[in-house]
């Protein structure tokens, strides 16, 4: 398990003294699974920048993987350190109970399963799903194959009911799906089977990392994208726009979900925001590139 405590700020005797006498820290602890990846590395940055606007320090504890006694240990090890309030970054893995935290502890989280339990800010995964499936239908693919993400995401999950449950709609038969872990070496994997496959005329790939896999894994076959095979992503990182074909996706406002975080916390603090009603949806948009065309005839 690797875990490692970045401090953007080190705690002053100074603050500390202001801290004593006003009760706060100014300083809101943030736990992130996997910054490496695109989405949460720039929705951590937002946090930051949104705290520091606000006069907050933000002490970022960054975990590596999903396991429950990780988060157990670093909802600990936080709840620990001079803060006002947490904020979780998907928290695959993670169940409220087993997080331990003080009671009284504001908390936000963004997309995973603690929204329900914490307030929270949620990118509308089934609108970004939906639209992406009924793109490929509307070109008139009957053929639409998914590579979903983890099994203990629930993005993933909900990205791949909402694939099913389209397919299901238009009355189109609903393949098995790949699971991939959101890397481009799963979606590869994924596609050196995909272009086995001549009847597989489009897929809906759980996350822009994988779909650029599987990208390669056709090129590498010989088939065309979007000629022989349509591919959708979800997220629209920076290099979607620059792939070969230049990727269609569901765009997520990785800013917007980090800056909302910070805006919900700072009201918890200084009571403004309601506990029981600060679930926040932001919706997607489909991004129509180069990957995406009607079926061969």
């Amino acid at each position: 398990m690797g875990m490692k405590i970045l401090k953007k700020m080190l705690i002053s005797p100074n603050r500390t003294a202001r801290a004593l006498r006003s009760g706060s820290f100014d300083t809101i602890g943030l736990i992130a699974h996997q910054i490496g990846r695109t989405g949460e590395a720039l929705t951590t940055e937002a946090v930051v920048d949104a705290a520091e606007q606000a006069n907050h320090t933000v002490t970022l504890l960054h975990i590596h993987d999903t396991e429950a006694e990780t988060w157990r240990q670093a909802a600990g090890r936080l709840s620990n350190q001079a803060i006002d309030a947490l904020i979780i970054i998907r928290a695959e893995g993670a169940e409220p109970e087993s997080l331990a935290l003080p009671s009284g502890l504001p908390v936000v989280v963004s997309d995973s399963r603690l929204i329900g339990h914490f307030p929270g800010v949620v990118a509308d995964q089934v609108q970004g799903s939906q639209d992406a499936v009924r793109h490929l239908l509307e070109l008139g693919h009957s053929r639409i194959h998914h590579i979903a993400g983890p099994a203990d995401s629930d993005p993933a999950n909900v990205r791949l009911h909402t694939w099913q449950r389209e397919l299901g709609l238009a009355g189109l038969p609903r393949p098995k799906p790949w699971r991939g872990d959101w890397i481009a070496a799963s979606g590869y994997a994924a596609g050196l089977e995909i272009a086995a496959n001549p009847e597989i005329t489009a897929v809906f790939a759980g996350n822009d990392e994988m779909a650029f896999g599987l990208l390669r894994a056709l090129h590498e076959a010989g088939h065309r994208v979007p000629e022989d095979v349509s591919v959708v992503g979800f997220d629209d990182i920076a290099l979607a726009a620059y792939s070969s074909p230049a990727l269609t996706t569901v765009k997520q406002d990785w800013a917007k979900i980090g800056n909302e975080l910070v805006r919900i916390v700072l009201g918890l603090l200084d009571g403004t925001v309601d506990q029981a009603s600060s679930r926040i949806g932001l919706p997607t948009e489909l991004i129509v590139r180069a990957s995406t065309a009607p079926p061969r005839r």
